[in-house]
């Protein structure tokens, strides 16, 4: 099995490291990154430049550009064979709700699924990586687990892994998304020149939390595991757009 490994956070991040080691025993693992820090870089390609590809120290490629960009690279010519799945993370901190919108992981996995490929999208709950051993081998699990299943039905999956010790763990969950507040507001500071300037505010807290979401069951102890549909469509306000048109 020929996997691509990707992230937002780069391409030496602890937790990009620890998952391409646990899947590297049993997989064929090619590790394509960015070279910097582009979390919250969402869906963007890098459409007005052209794109470097360097080898780090470890093997791992890594691209001046977006994850999008790096996986997008990867499977349209950098990489010899086409990968069987894509898998993103593992990220530095929790995606859940609205931060999917946003998430440079969860985008990386997904410019997979657009291409063709099966992904999946991991990420840990708690900043600053505890427990990341235990997390790259539960991740590494889940794979192995669900892969032969996505070669038959692929889709795209967001899995988010508590920030607890592998024995602690309560189990595991399908989810849907849950929701969060609007974010806090910005936050002004001032630079060296004497401007106003605005840091973006931290995310809000958990609205939609309940049993199902995968708040709920990371709170609870157990691996959030949710499909995810990139068909954008609002089905539903269909009839009231052709009424308001008479089309």
């Amino acid at each position: 099995m020929r996997i691509l490994v990707s992230n937002d956070d780069g391409y030496f991040s602890p937790g990009i490291d620890a998952l391409a080691r646990a899947l590297s025993a049993f997989a064929e693992v090619s590790v394509v990154a960015p070279e910097r820090d582009r979390s919250g870089a969402s869906n963007s390609l890098t459409l007005d430049r052209p794109l470097s590809v360097r080898r780090a120290a470890s093997g791992y490629r890594y691209v001046d550009g977006t994850p999008t960009d790096c996986v997008h690279v990867a499977i349209t010519g950098l990489l010899g064979q086409r990968p069987d799945l894509v898998v993103s993370g593992i990220n530095d901190g929790a995606n859940m709700g609205d931060d999917t919108i946003y998430s440079g992981t969860v985008a990386a996995a997904m410019e997979g699924f657009l291409l063709g490929v099966p992904a999946i999208a991991f990420s840990l709950t708690r900043r600053g990586w505890p427990h990341l051993d235990g997390a790259a081998a539960t991740a590494a699990g889940l794979v192995r687990r669900l892969a032969p299943r996505l070669f038959a039905q692929p889709m795209l999956l967001n899995i988010n892994l508590p920030a607890v010790a592998a024995a602690d763990l309560a189990g595991i969950e399908v989810t849907r998304l849950g929701k969060r507040h609007m974010a806090e507001p910005v936050v002004p500071a001032t630079n060296p020149r004497g401007e106003t300037v605005y840091w973006i505010g931290p995310a809000g807290q958990a609205r939609d939390a309940g049993p199902g979401t995968d708040f709920h069951a990371v709170e609870h102890g157990r691996v959030s595991v949710t499909p995810i549909n990139i068909d954008l469509t609002g089905t539903q306000a269909l009839p009231a757009v052709r009424d308001w048109l008479g089309a």
